[in-house]
């Protein structure tokens, strides 16, 4: 994991209160977090405690109803360049009238000096990665769901972010689908390096992924504890899981989560 030298995304005294009067709910109490350059970062807690809006405070998507972001040193108060946000539902996220291509192609060929045939270029190196290159040409609604996602994710990377938010984005597809997305993921991290955050609801899944988990507590939720996974990289679906140390991460976190003693 990266020395705790600089906070590169920080949160403080994050609070988010939605409604008035009677109708008035407090979903987030009071949180400060801190994610490091280069970490691989996940954020678990019961339903309903404010994961996800959580992430899109960080991402500047929503306000805080207090409390501040800062993303390498500056305040964010709206989407800023270099956080990227990959949403839960990946069929809502694209384009049905692009192509796979013209999917990924979305997420650069704005920039300045962008010509169509470097979008286009730069896009299908990512799909290369993720292993879709020869689906380019098809769309969205011709791939199953599995591959709808890596197109997500290809889009995602092909924005070359400097963090990556990942609002439960394996939970719409199959068990043998997660785990092959788990995998991606993590080569394409270790390949870039680039900063993530993972919000789930699965413990398996931020126990196998992440350098360090975020427990948050019920509504209106803080952060009660953090816990370094000091799992060894690289990481292995079947004997990494199988692991003493995964095990006992993960009784850790259940029971934290179940209200029961550890």
């Amino acid at each position: 994991m990266p020395n705790m030298v600089q906070p590169y995304l920080e949160l403080s005294g994050i609070q988010k209160t939605f409604g008035t009067g009677l109708l008035q709910t407090e979903a987030l109490g009071h949180i400060d977090l801190s994610v490091v350059e280069g970490e691989f970062l996940a954020i678990v807690g019961p339903s309903g405690c404010g994961k996800s809006t959580l992430l899109q405070i960080a991402a500047g998507l929503t306000p805080a109803s207090a409390g501040t972001v800062h993303f390498n040193g500056l305040a964010v108060n709206e989407p800023p360049p270099g956080i990227v946000y990959l949403f839960q539902q990946y069929g809502n996220s694209l384009f049905p009238w692009r192509t796979v291509l013209a999917n990924v192609a979305f997420a650069v060929e704005h920039k300045p000096g962008m010509t169509r045939d470097r979008a286009r270029a730069h896009s299908l190196l990512y799909l290369e990665m993720v292993g879709l290159a020869d689906v380019a040409h098809r769309y969205p609604w011709q791939l199953s769901g599995g591959m709808q996602q890596r197109v997500t994710i290809a889009r995602a990377l092909a924005a070359e972010p400097r963090i990556l938010l990942m609002d439960e984005p394996f939970s719409s597809v199959d068990a043998l689908t997660r785990l092959e997305l788990h995998a991606l993921v993590l080569d394409l991290w270790t390949r870039h390096r680039f900063t993530a955050v993972l919000v789930t609801h699965d413990v398996d899944e931020a126990v196998f992924l992440a350098d360090r988990i975020v427990v948050l507590s019920s509504r209106p939720s803080k952060v009660s504890k953090v816990i370094d996974t000091a799992l060894p990289r690289p990481r292995d679906s079947i004997g990494t899981s199988e692991s003493a140390r995964f095990l006992s991460l993960r009784h850790e976190i259940l029971s934290m989560l179940l209200g029961r003693p550890a």
